[in-house]
């Protein structure tokens, strides 16, 4: 399974904002410019991880965004499910546009349907803080003041 760069964004956002912790404001140029990253792409992720709620948004001067929940409280698998546009890994998945001929009689879209559920099961099992656990280290790669 492959995450699309919106979905690793939106991860590398949080993470970041972790890192730095609860109090400290992050600009999005700040973020984009320390992963090497495009900072019109952020902008749409960090509006809608505020959306989801999971970031607040400070405006004006001095403003910043920073986390809005506390990182044992960030789903890693409720993240990627909000992320994601769709998980149609094959074409069978999407009923809309299945055109695969030996769809009514294969039997590997099951064993795709339950490879994708046990990874997003996965997913589940962590939070933002098991990722935060080499903070220190991670502060110090990234850069960060």
């Amino acid at each position: 399974m492959r995450l699309t760069l919106y979905t690793d964004y939106s991860l590398r956002v949080l993470l970041y904002l972790g890192i730095k912790g609860e109090d400290r404001l992050s600009t999005i140029q700040e973020i984009a410019d320390t992963y090497h990253i495009s900072k019109n792409h952020l902008m749409k992720v960090t509006y809608d991880l505020g959306q989801l709620g999971l970031i607040e948004t400070i405006r004006g001067r001095g403003g910043g965004i920073r986390l809005n929940k506390k990182p044992e409280e960030i789903n890693i698998g409720q993240v990627v499910r909000h992320t994601e546009e769709d998980f149609h890994i094959v074409e069978c998945f999407d009923s809309n546009s299945n055109m695969c001929k030996i769809s009514p009689a294969c039997r590997l879209k099951f064993a795709l349907k339950e490879a994708l559920t046990a990874y997003l099961e996965v997913l589940d099992g962590y939070t933002l803080a098991d990722f935060l656990l080499s903070k220190d280290e991670m502060y110090k790669l990234l850069g960060i003041e």
